[in-house]
């Protein structure tokens, strides 16, 4: 059977993740110690016992969230279950560094330090309260790109996040993503909320962050991956290392094509999707996306042993 292996991103952190993973585990006890040590600070406490406010950062955020996915995939690994089970990986805006770790193509600690400057450098691009993100629920991409259209009025203002195809999240300067939101309301969106995220990601006001990824980038060694990335902005499998230095820059400013990545992914023949690491909200976006689609989470020790399970079955 056909697999993906999927990576999330930023919304998905909670205290306490991955804890059950590095007590049941030394594989993955070992990337959070080597994630630390990486980082020169316990990034390790704060995810277990720290403050939700304080992991919710997008400087610790990322990194928090990749370690995660790596120690579940470390898991699935002392289970026999190598990388190679899947056909394609592919994450979620940082995700996308979490799935190229687990295909060999980035070293964990490398991923880490890039994670932690992608965090400050998105965080730093924008002042505080000058840009905003809103989720638009019930408008399918084409609708969303028409209010959008409409909405921003000369101001940065783009489709950020083509989620599924029932959500749709906006991106840009705060006054014309509230235009937005209420232009949405009046276009048939079943919700339209302002999200509490510290920047307005996936859109040209990220610039300064992605000329900073440029010069990071160009700085590690990256790889072939051992199965292909699908890939956020252009929503197809790549696996050449030049090309995907290219496109993790281009991420930063670029919209993430989640909604084609799936659909890409189901066209090659792909029927299952295991969503590794911390919470579940890619799993809802591949049913919505594709209903007949088995969808599997690994985000704990025992998730972990079943999906090996049911490969042994």
């Amino acid at each position: 059977m056909p697999r993906a292996f999927i990576f999330p991103g930023q919304g998905a952190q909670a205290i306490g993740m991955g804890k059950d993973l590095a007590e049941a585990y030394p594989q993955a006890r070992a990337v959070f110690d080597e994630v630390d040590e990486a980082l020169g600070e316990k990034l390790s406490q704060l995810i277990w016992e720290g403050e939700a406010e304080t992991l919710t950062l997008t400087e610790n955020a990322q990194p928090a969230l990749m370690a995660t996915s790596i120690a579940a995939m470390r898991a699935l690994e002392a289970e026999g279950v190598d990388i190679t089970a899947a056909s394609y990986v592919a994450g979620h805006s940082l995700g996308e560094y979490s799935a190229l770790t687990a295909a060999g193509a980035l070293s964990l600690g490398d991923a880490a330090r890039l994670l932690r400057l992608r965090g400050r450098a998105m965080q730093e691009a924008v002042p505080v309260g000058e840009g905003a993100m809103a989720a638009l629920l019930g408008l399918d991409l084409e609708a969303v790109r028409a209010l959008v259209s409409e909405a921003a009025q000369g101001d940065v203002l783009a489709a950020a996040n083509d989620n599924d195809p029932a959500q749709v999240v906006i991106s840009g300067q705060k006054a014309a993503v509230e235009r937005a939101v209420e232009a949405a309301k009046g276009a048939g969106a079943k919700r339209a909320v302002m999200l509490p995220v510290s920047a307005p990601f996936h859109c040209e006001l990220m610039q300064p962050a992605a000329e900073a990824m440029r010069a990071a980038l160009a700085e590690v060694e990256i790889a072939a991956p051992k199965v292909p990335l699908v890939a956020n902005v252009v929503a197809e499998a790549v696996d050449d290392p030049a090309r995907i230095r290219e496109l993790l820059v281009e991420q930063v400013c670029g919209a993430v094509r989640w909604r084609e990545s799936v659909e890409w992914m189901v066209a090659q023949g792909v029927d299952e999707f295991w969503e590794v690491g911390a919470g579940k909200a890619l799993s809802g976006m591949v049913r919505r996306i594709h209903r007949p689609a088995a969808v599997r989470t690994v985000g704990s020790a025992s998730d972990a042993g079943d999906a090996a399970a049911s490969l042994k079955a």
